[in-house]
C-alpha cells in the first residue's frame, strides 16, 4: 500500500473516532457549542481528504486519459470532475 493511502485511510479512522466522539458528546449531553465545533472539526477533516482524493484523481486517472489521447475517455474523466463540483455546489 503507497504512503499516500496509508495516510488518507489513518485521517479517516481518526475522523470515524472524532463522529463517535461527538456521538458521545450528544449522549452526555454536552454543551452545544461544544459538539458543533467538534462537527466543524471532523467536517474539516473530512475535507481534507476529499481534497486529497481529487488531487490523486486529476493526478493519476486525468492525466491517464489526457496522455492516452482518447478523446471519449478525456470528455469522461472531464464530466466526472463537473458532476462533483456540480455536487459539491448544492
Amino acid at each position: 500500500m503507497s504512503g499516500t493511502k496509508i495516510a488518507k485511510i489513518n485521517r479517516l479512522n481518526r475522523i470515524a473516532g472524532q463522529v463517535r466522539g461527538v456521538a458521545q458528546m450528544i449522549e452526555d449531553d454536552r454543551y452545544c457549542m461544544d459538539i458543533l465545533h467538534q462537527m466543524q472539526a471532523v467536517k474539516s477533516a473530512l475535507a481534507k481528504v476529499e481534497s486529497q482524493v481529487l488531487k490523486d484523481h486529476a493526478a493519476c486517472c486525468v492525466a491517464e486519459a489526457i496522455a492516452s489521447g482518447d478523446e471519449d475517455e478525456q470528455r469522461e474523466k472531464f464530466e466526472e470532475l463537473v458532476v462533483l463540483f456540480e455536487k459539491a455546489r448544492r
